[in-house]
């Protein structure tokens, strides 16, 4: 383990010897704290718990725990800067595995220039454990808070629902598939987006980009000749925000309890690819219901003003599903054939 550490400490610092210790790391990561307007947050992620490594590549691993940390960062409104990460793992682990993961962390983190400024290996009776801590920036004033929604505010969500968790639900399948007969050939023909979304997920553009997003174009027709004009716009700042990691369910009952509010949110503005809607009505499973209660998506649930929505009815990646109500109107989902359920979330 101690070889491991000093090679990517050696990386990090791009220097012919490492030029710190686990005990300077912790200072460096201290020193940052000391600063205003900082946000820490941590994560564990454990093997057969988060994430099965029959069918988990350790690269694809490493780059989504950073991405699935860093999300809790985007929805307070901030900027991921520094991450410190923990590894636990048994001696089944050869090094050049060891490799694969961090390359997948390294490739991470350079992309969203993310400092790695802690890295510690630990020997695991049992499997692998990977902890992170992450530290963000938050620009005075434009913090987001769970509790900040107000009535008739409009619920917002980035991205699509349930794709992810559909491409979990066929590489369980196909993994069974596979442990029944090892000469079968998993069939994942036509789904490439619903394994990368469970795999290697994104974080949303806008969260990326701050305050500038892309719209949907608008499409003309001049002289028989189609033209579509694009652009971006100013997003404006949400009033509540959450990381939907559990579900949609969970993440809004948990932003109307921190807020005291209810909501009202209909069926048919879900973002819902047609990909993942086919395959889960293939599997005899209700896209909407893994929409709710799935998890895995990695998107951003929040609140805007009313007068906002002009501002963002054209970006791409938004969709309006529904608004804040009363606390005493409760929580609920009104379906297709327009009836009224009331929105629950295992643990919530």
């Amino acid at each position: 383990m101690h070889t491991v550490l000093i090679k990517f400490c050696m990386i990090f610092n791009n220097e012919k010897q490492p030029q710190f210790s686990n005990y300077k790391l912790v200072e460096k990561f201290s020193q940052f704290m000391d600063s205003k307007n900082d946000k820490l947050f941590s994560a564990l992620f454990a093997e057969h718990i988060d994430f099965d490594l029959a069918y988990f590549p350790l690269k694809h691993l490493g780059y989504k725990i950073i991405v699935a940390t860093m999300m809790d960062i985007f929805a307070m409104n901030g900027t991921p800067k520094q991450v410190r990460i923990n590894v636990a793992l048994s001696n089944r682990f050869a090094e050049d595995a060891i490799d694969e993961l961090m390359s997948g962390i390294i490739l991470c983190c350079s992309k969203f220039n993310i400092n790695i400024v802690g890295l510690d290996f630990k020997p695991s009776a049992t499997g692998l454990y990977i902890a992170t801590s992450m530290m963000g920036e938050v620009e005075k004033g434009k913090e987001i808070y769970q509790n900040g929604a107000k009535e008739n505010e409009l619920i917002c969500v980035t991205g699509d629902l349930g794709s992810a968790y559909t491409g979990l639900i066929l590489l369980e399948r196909e993994n069974k598939v596979f442990q029944a007969d090892p000469s079968q050939q998993p069939d994942f023909i036509g789904v490439d987006y619903l394994l990368e979304r469970y795999l290697k997920p994104e974080p949303p553009e806008w969260a990326v980009k701050g305050e500038r997003c892309e719209v949907r174009g608008k499409r003309y027709e001049v002289k028989g000749e189609r033209y579509e004009v694009g652009g971006e716009v100013e997003m404006p700042l949400p009033t509540s925000m959450i990381n939907l990691k559990n579900g949609l369910a969970a993440g809004l009952i948990q932003l109307c309890n921190a807020s005291k509010l209810g909501c009202t949110i209909f069926e048919e503005k879900l973002p819902i690819e047609i990909l993942t809607f086919d395959k889960l009505k293939e599997l005899g499973i209700v896209a909407t219901t893994i929409a709710l209660n799935g998890g895995e998506d990695y998107e951003l649930l929040f609140t805007i003003k009313q007068d906002d929505y002009e501002k963002i009815k054209e970006i791409k990646e938004i969709s309006v599903i529904g608004y804040m109500t009363a606390e005493s109107a409760g929580k609920h989902i009104i379906t297709n054939d327009n009836k009224q359920f009331e929105l629950k979330a295992p643990g919530v």
